[in-house]
């Protein structure tokens, strides 16, 4: 199976899980607490990720990023993103050439 059809695949059974919720499940755990929950635990698996990848070992690396990309699809699915928006932005992205953008401005306020 090509990693497109693994993700769709993961992000239809979060999607399942917020419509059908099991007892004892993981991601309904994450959906029951609520947005600030998911929000922390993708910001934590973006550390994990960047600490990882800093030690170099790619044996760390690549079950932290699969751990950030389960907590995105479940942010996702709990906004109503879909992976057809997403592919679209990215399709849109792959268009445009030299389109570095100018540094970003600091965040004001969360």
């Amino acid at each position: 199976m090509e990693i497109k059809g693994v993700i769709e695949e993961l992000y239809n059974v979060i999607k399942d899980r917020k419509e059908n919720p099991i007892d004892g499940s993981y991601t309904n755990y994450l959906f029951e607490k609520g947005l600030d929950k998911i929000l922390k635990k993708v910001g934590e698996e973006s550390t994990e990720v960047i600490v990882a990848s800093k030690n170099g070992v790619k044996d760390e690396e690549v079950p932290e990023i699969c751990d950030l990309i389960y907590h995105v699809l479940v942010l996702m699915v709990n906004q109503g993103v879909s992976l057809d928006e997403i592919e679209k932005e990215l399709i849109n992205r792959r268009k445009k050439i030299q389109n570095k953008k100018p540094e970003r401005k600091n965040v004001e306020k969360i």
